[in-house]
C-alpha cells in the first residue's frame, strides 16, 4: 500500500520559531549560492544574487518607533531571491516536488526549505531558466502554496540567461513583525549565516540587498569588509573522538560581544555570547598594534552536521551529558569546554593585556570609590573575579558585592566544616584549615569595617550638598536634612540603626531607649502626655547605672535629649519663633507626663530627668540673639553656642551647619584617612 503525504500536515508541523523569522529568506539564499556553485564552481567570480526587499504600498500608523524627522518604515510583504545560478533542472525539480529530499544531501541539504516557506509566507512563485541535455536553454514556472501545491505555469519566462527567480509573498504578520524592518540589519543577518561562503578559498558570489520602496543597496561584500577585521589561524579539536574546525576572526570593534556561531550543512544555527566566559575576554580585545577587535569563532563539524535538527534552529543534543559519557552523549556542554579552552590558548596575549587592564580598572576604583573591597580584594583576584575594563562603576560594584558575599558564603560553610570536627580527633590539615578560615573572616570583617565607614563618609558629601545653595540661589528645607539624619514620621520601633544618621550629632544617640521623628508627643509610648506637638527628633536612654545606689540596687535613670533643625540661613528666630525655647518646652511636657520605657513601664522618679537640646542652625542675626537671650556662651570656633539652663535643668547646644559637618568629618577624619578618603 503506498503512503501518501499531507503538504499542509508538513508545514503545521514544521517548527520556525520567531526569533528566526528570516530563516525562510535565507534558506532561498543559501539554494541560490548552491546553484551558482553547481554552474561555475566555488571559485566563480561571475556569480551574482540580488535579494529585493518588498514593502506594502500603504503605509503603517507611526507610534513614534521611527524617531523624530523620519519616515515610518512601510511593512515588509514579502522578498524576491534572483540568482544566475543552474537554474530548475529536470533533476531539481523533481527534488522540489518530492518532501525531504536527499538530492544535494552531500553539500548538507535536508529538503525542508520549502516547507519553511510556506510557514512564514503565503504564496512562493517560481521562474527559472536551465540548460537541457542538448545544450538549449529551457524555462519553467510555477506557484507553490498550501491550498494547491505545486501549480505549473505556461507562461513565457523572458531570462536571457541561467538562473532563477524566487518570489516569498505575503509575508505573515506574526513573522513579519519578529523581522528586521531596515535594509542594513536585514543584510547583516544574511551575511552571518551564510559567512562561510564568504570565508571559503573560492570566497562567495555577488550579493546583493535592495529596498524596492527607496532604492536602497547594501552589497554584502562591502558589508563583509567592514565586519572583518582580519582571519586567525585556523583551528582543529578533537573532543571525546569527535574533529571540530575552528575559524577564528578578529571583527572591527563595533557594538557587538564576542561571539562563538555554531554552524551546520554550511550555515549558522546557533549563536551564543562569549562575555565573561573566559577571564578577560568582554566586548573588545586589543592586537599586538593595539588595534581594538571583537573575537568570533565559528565551529563547524560533521558531527554537528549529524546532530542538527531538520529546521536547522538547534541541535539534537543535550545540553549537559553525565560524567562518564560516551561519544554518543557528547554534550553542548562538553563541546564548548573544548572550544573555550582552545580560545584561551589562541587569544593568550590579548587576554592577558585585558585581564591586566581590567585589574587596574578594578585597584582604582577600589582605592577611589569602593575601599570596603580593599581587604579582600586579593582573595577576590584568587575567585579568579576578572572585569571589563570598561564597567561602569555600578556594574563594577555589584561583580564585587556578588563575589564577596560568595567568599562570606565560602567561610561560613568552611567554618561549619571545622568546628563540626570539634569533640573528634584532629584531621592532619586541621590547624592550617582554622588558620586560613581565621584569616578569611578577619578580611571580610575588615572589609564590612571599611563599608561602614566610607558610607559615613557618603552621607557627609550629602549634607554638604544639603546645606549649600543649589543652582537658583535657594537652601535645601529642613525636612531634607531632617530625613537624611533620621526618617521622619517614624520611631525607632520601626527603622533599624542602619537607617539612622544621628552621629553626625552625636555618637552617644545611637545608644538610645527610644526615639521618635517628627511624631506627636501623644503618640509616643515614652510620655503620657496628650500634647499634639511635633519635636522634630526625641529620644530617652535608660541608663542601667551605676549612676545613683540605693541598698545595693541600681535604679534605671532616663535621659531625654531633643533635636531641632532649621533650613540653612534661617534667619526669622524670635520670642515667639525660638527654637531654643521650643526645646524646653518640649523636655518640661515630657517630664510632666512622667518617662515610660519603650514597652511602657514607668521608671522610677528621679527629681529631674537630665534633659539635652540640640538646634541645628545657621547663626544668622536672629539666631545669635536667641542665644544671647538664652545666656549661651559662644563656642571656641565662632560656630555655636552652648550652656546649661539651671531652671530647665538641660543642656542646651545650638550648633551650625558648618560646625556640624566639620565636627562629625574630624571625629571620623581617621578613618577616612586610614582608607585612603579624600577630606571633606
Amino acid at each position: 500500500m503506498a503512503l501518501t503525504t499531507s503538504l499542509a500536515g508538513r508545514v503545521r508541523n514544521t517548527s520556525l520559531p520567531k526569533s528566526h523569522a528570516l530563516l525562510p529568506l535565507l534558506e532561498a539564499v543559501v539554494n541560490g549560492i548552491q546553484a551558482i556553485d553547481a554552474r561555475f564552481g566555488e571559485a566563480g567570480e561571475q556569480g551574482r544574487l540580488i535579494i529585493r526587499i518588498q514593502r506594502s504600498l500603504q503605509g503603517e500608523l507611526d507610534l513614534g518607533q521611527a524617531g523624530p524627522g523620519r519616515t515610518p518604515l512601510k511593512p515588509i510583504v514579502g522578498f524576491s531571491v534572483e540568482d544566475n545560478g543552474v537554474g530548475f533542472t529536470p533533476e531539481n525539480m523533481a527534488s522540489f516536488e518530492t518532501l525531504d529530499s536527499d538530492h544535494k544531501a552531500d553539500i548538507g541539504c535536508r529538503g525542508v526549505g520549502r516547507l519553511l516557506w510556506l510557514k512564514a509566507f503565503d504564496k512562493i512563485a517560481v521562474r527559472s531558466t536551465y540548460q537541457d541535455a542538448s545544450g538549449g536553454q529551457r524555462a519553467r514556472q510555477f506557484r507553490f502554496s498550501v491550498a494547491r501545491e505545486v501549480e505549473q505555469d505556461q507562461e513565457p519566462v523572458d531570462f536571457t540567461d541561467l538562473g532563477t527567480l524566487v518570489s516569498l509573498d505575503g509575508f505573515k504578520k506574526s513573522f513579519q513583525q519578529s523581522a528586521p524592518k531596515s535594509v542594513e540589519p536585514i543584510a547583516r543577518e544574511v551575511l552571518e549565516h551564510c559567512i562561510w561562503y564568504f570565508l571559503r578559498p573560492g570566497g562567495a558570489p555577488e550579493v546583493t540587498v535592495i529596498d524596492e520602496h527607496d532604492g536602497e543597496t547594501v552589497s554584502l561584500q562591502h558589508l563583509m569588509d567592514d565586519f572583518l577585521h582580519s582571519k586567525m589561524e585556523t583551528a582543529t579539536i578533537a573532543i571525546k573522538g569527535q574533529s571540530f574546525n575552528m575559524v577564528n576572526l578578529r571583527l572591527k570593534a563595533r557594538n557587538v560581544m564576542p561571539r562563538l556561531y555554531w554552524c551546520a550543512t554550511n550555515r549558522v544555527v546557533m549563536e551564543e555570547n562569549l562575555t565573561g566566559k573566559i577571564p578577560g575576554l568582554y566586548g573588545r580585545l586589543k592586537d599586538e598594534a593595539s588595534t581594538e577587535f571583537t573575537y568570533a569563532c565559528y565551529l563547524s563539524s560533521n558531527f554537528l552536521d549529524e546532530h542538527v535538527r531538520a529546521d536547522r534552529t538547534a541541535f539534537d543534543l543535550a545540553e549537559r551529558a553525565p560524567d562518564a559519557a560516551t561519544v554518543e552523549e557528547l554534550s553542548l556542554d562538553g563541546i564548548r569546554a573544548g572550544v573555550l579552552d582552545e580560545v584561551e590558548k589562541i587569544l593568550a596575549n590579548p587576554l592577558k593585556a585585558a585581564r591586566d587592564e581590567g585589574r587596574a580598572r578594578v585597584n582604582d576604583f577600589v582605592a577611589n570609590r569602593a575601599p570596603r573591597y580593599r581587604p579582600v580584594l586579593a582573595r577576590l583576584e584568587s575567585l579568579g573575579v576578572t572585569v571589563d575594563p570598561a564597567a561602569k562603576d555600578q556594574d563594577l560594584e555589584l561583580l564585587l558585592h556578588r563575589n564577596l558575599q560568595k567568599l562570606e558564603a565560602e567561610a561560613m560553610a568552611e567554618g561549619h566544616a571545622i568546628f563540626a570536627e570539634d569533640g573528634f580527633a584532629e584531621p592532619e590539615d586541621y590547624t592550617e584549615r582554622l588558620a586560613r578560615y581565621l584569616e578569611t573572616v578577619t578580611d571580610i570583617n575588615q572589609s564590612d569595617l571599611a563599608a561602614y565607614v566610607s558610607r559615613r563618609r557618603a552621607i557627609l558629601d550629602v549634607l554638604a550638598r544639603l546645606i549649600r545653595t543649589d543652582d537658583l540661589g535657594k537652601y535645601s528645607r529642613e525636612d531634607q536634612i531632617h530625613e537624611l539624619l533620621f526618617p521622619m514620621r517614624t520611631d525607632s520601633n520601626e527603622v533599624g540603626a542602619d537607617a539612622s544618621n544621628l552621629w553626625i550629632i552625636d555618637e552617644r544617640l545611637a545608644f538610645h531607649d527610644y526615639l521618635a521623628s517628627d511624631k506627636t508627643l501623644k503618640s509616643m509610648p515614652i510620655t503620657g502626655s496628650e500634647s499634639t506637638k511635633e519635636p522634630d527628633i526625641l529620644a530617652t536612654r535608660v541608663a542601667p547605672g551605676p549612676v545613683l545606689v540605693s541598698e545595693g540596687e541600681r535604679l534605671p535613670l532616663p535621659s531625654i535629649v531633643v533635636v531641632e533643625i532649621k533650613r540653612p540661613m534661617r534667619n526669622d528666630a524670635s520670642a515667639d519663633k525660638d527654637p531654643i525655647q521650643q526645646c524646653l518646652d518640649y523636655v518640661k511636657r515630657v517630664r510632666a507626663g512622667r518617662v515610660k520605657t519603650t514597652s511602657g513601664r514607668l521608671i522610677p522618679e528621679t527629681p529631674q530627668p537630665p534633659a539635652f537640646c540640640y538646634v541645628i542652625a545657621d547663626l544668622t542675626s536672629t539666631m545669635i540673639d536667641r542665644c544671647e537671650y538664652a545666656n549661651l556662651r559662644p563656642t571656641h570656633d565662632g560656630l555655636g553656642y552652648f550652656g546649661f539652663n539651671e531652671p530647665a535643668k538641660a543642656y542646651i547646644e545650638v550648633i551650625s551647619f558648618d560646625h556640624l559637618l566639620n565636627d562629625a568629618s574630624q571625629r571620623n577624619r581617621a578613618f577616612f584617612d586610614k582608607l585612603g578618603l579624600p577630606a571633606i
